[in-house]
């Protein structure tokens, strides 16, 4: 005979939308009432009261709560771990959950289905138990996990991806393609991929058409992401120190006016990391390909002397020397310059030196 506290192994999962409708509409196993199935509030509302003083209308077995919830024994307890969801009462020998337990989970089951990580949703449930908005907290969590870039998603098959680069099936580049995240497999659909940035798709046809090696592109992508992320990492650590630092200091939680400052200041400082990266990228891209190409045609072309120009070999530490006495940009027309100039006084020279034989060959007798 089964007790109250008695409960079944079950796997552990989070409850599908399809599971929870079709819980919600299941007859429970409960002492009184129903157990209806409760909405996440508008942003912006306030609690009415916190969780921790249910009412006592329905009461339930954890097999019950799980079945109605559509969740599993296995989830709720370790929802109970993480500090989403308060124990249960205790009546003699057995475990008893109420109706707020039940509204608890479906409000889990709601913020989950929105993208909401669980550590996200605990800091949202601490607000709503201690009574207050969850504007400015929903606002802040949403910048943060919001998209970071305008890029719309796309779709591709595995025919026109293998068009797309030359027409031959790789099978080693889809894996590392999709190992990287540039590709993900459609669940239930074996040959179709989403793509979630569509740019960088079309940047690694465009250089494997120019030549470059499949394997090649994803052994750069993943040394370029590599740097990336340093990057992100050093930004985020600048505007924390210096931005962000009086709303992560002291020991309470911000407030909704301090959460809503800070939605608002993220909003406003999401594009600058691009725009740095971008402005810094175009500089160094710009130095770097002028001397890059300029000691190749050093090293491997043959001078061709016309009436207007021709290259000569200069050396690096010669090149490196002018560049930070006047920059990259001024180099061409300072070694002209430098040039021209040597080439007058070496010119004066010649003259007074000539001048200056002439007028001792007058003189001598």
């Amino acid at each position: 005979m089964r007790t109250m506290n008695d409960e079944p192994a079950e796997t552990t999962g989070a409850p599908t939308a399809a599971a929870r409708t079709t819980s919600a509409n299941a007859t429970p196993r409960a002492t009184t009432g129903s157990a209806p199935t409760t909405a996440l509030p508008p942003v912006g509302t306030r609690l009415p009261a916190p969780i921790s003083a249910p009412s006592p209308a329905s009461t339930y077995r954890i097999e019950d709560l799980a079945h109605l919830s559509g969740t599993t024994v296995r989830t709720i307890r370790a929802y109970q771990d993480k500090g989403l969801l308060p124990r249960p009462e205790r009546r003699g020998r057995a475990n008893v959950y109420s109706q707020a337990h039940l509204q608890r989970l479906h409000q889990i089951a709601d913020l989950l289905d929105r993208g909401y990580t669980l550590a996200s949703i605990k800091e949202l449930l601490e607000a709503w138990d201690t009574g207050r908005g969850l504007g400015g907290v929903l606002g802040l969590v949403a910048e943060v996990d919001g998209p970071w870039t305008d890029e719309q998603a796309d779709r591709i098959t595995r025919s026109e991806l293998v068009e797309r680069f030359g027409g031959v099936p790789d099978e080693a580049a889809v894996t590392d393609a999709v190992e990287l995240g540039v590709l993900e497999p459609v669940p239930g659909e074996e040959d179709l991929f989403l793509v979630p940035s569509p740019q960088e798709l079309s940047v690694a046809a465009e250089l494997h058409a120019a030549g470059v090696p499949l394997s090649a592109i994803t052994g750069h992508l993943r040394e370029l992401r590599g740097q990336i992320e340093h990057i992100a990492a050093r930004f985020l650590d600048f505007t924390t120190e210096h931005v962000f630092a009086r709303y992560l200091s002291g020991h309470q939680a911000p407030s909704e006016a301090d959460t809503a400052e800070a939605a608002a200041l993220i909003r406003r400082l999401r594009p600058l990391a691009q725009q740095s990266v971008d402005a810094e990228l175009a500089r160094a891209m710009r130095s770097l390909a002028t001397r890059h190409l300029r000691q190749h045609l050093g090293a491997d072309a043959s001078v061709q002397r016309t009436s207007e120009s021709f290259p000569v070999q200069i050396p690096a530490s010669t090149i490196q020397a002018v560049e930070r006495l006047v920059g990259p940009e001024h180099l061409q027309a300072f070694i002209t310059a430098a040039a021209e100039r040597e080439v007058q006084t070496r010119t004066l020279d010649c003259l007074t030196a000539s001048a200056q034989n002439t007028s001792k060959l007058d003189q001598s007798p």
